[in-house]
């Protein structure tokens, strides 16, 4: 009888491992992504994402590196939070969450940067850093292909911080920081 009651519990035990085993393996598992994630609406040229070539209806998922070769542009759809261009000769990276939409310039560039109301849109350059003001709806440029930073607003109202320098620049207003490279003219649209 002891060693029918040490089988019992013997089973008992192996079968409660094994369930705990299967518990646990089950939340390592892939699970599907809830990462907000935006898409190409449009490219043309050569356009790559973290070194990869892109195309357009690619999924472009938060923190990415894109880079646009000379003469090429992208168009990302970030849903309900705006879109991003990636104008010519750029690299950037593209963060983006709930409500906020972020672009560091990591070389010389142009990005325009659409975003919808009750988003925070923030772009960062060397020379400072470009935030959205207010809840409405903000378009604007960021051109630091001339070694500075200019900003074009089309719609809304920025701030451009550079050092301890804080400008507001409403909308058919442009302004920069940095110092440009002697000769150099960005373009303020495309």
């Amino acid at each position: 009888m002891i060693s029918l009651t040490r089988m019992r519990v013997a089973a008992f035990v192996l079968v409660v491992l094994t369930l705990t085993s299967v518990v646990v393996m089950g939340n390592r598992l892939p699970q599907a992504s809830n990462a907000p994630a935006g898409k190409f609406l449009k490219i043309e040229g050569q356009v790559s994402v973290n070194g990869t070539s892109a195309i357009s209806g690619a999924t472009v998922f938060s923190d990415s590196t894109i880079t646009t070769a000379a003469r090429s542009s992208a168009v990302v759809s970030l849903g309900k939070l705006g879109r991003v261009e990636v104008l010519p000769s750029t690299t950037m990276k593209l963060i983006f969450g709930d409500a906020n939409v972020s672009v560091s310039m990591l070389e010389a560039g142009r990005v325009r940067v659409s975003s919808s109301s009750n988003v925070a849109a923030t772009a960062t350059t060397r020379d400072g850093q470009i935030t959205s003001i207010g809840n409405q709806r903000n378009e604007f440029i960021v051109d630091t292909s001339c070694g500075n930073t200019f900003v074009a607003v089309k719609k809304g109202t920025v701030e451009l911080r550079a050092g301890s320098t804080v400008k507001q620049i409403a909308a058919g207003n442009q302004d920069t920081a940095g110092t440009a490279t002697p000769g150099c003219t960005p373009s303020p649209g495309e």
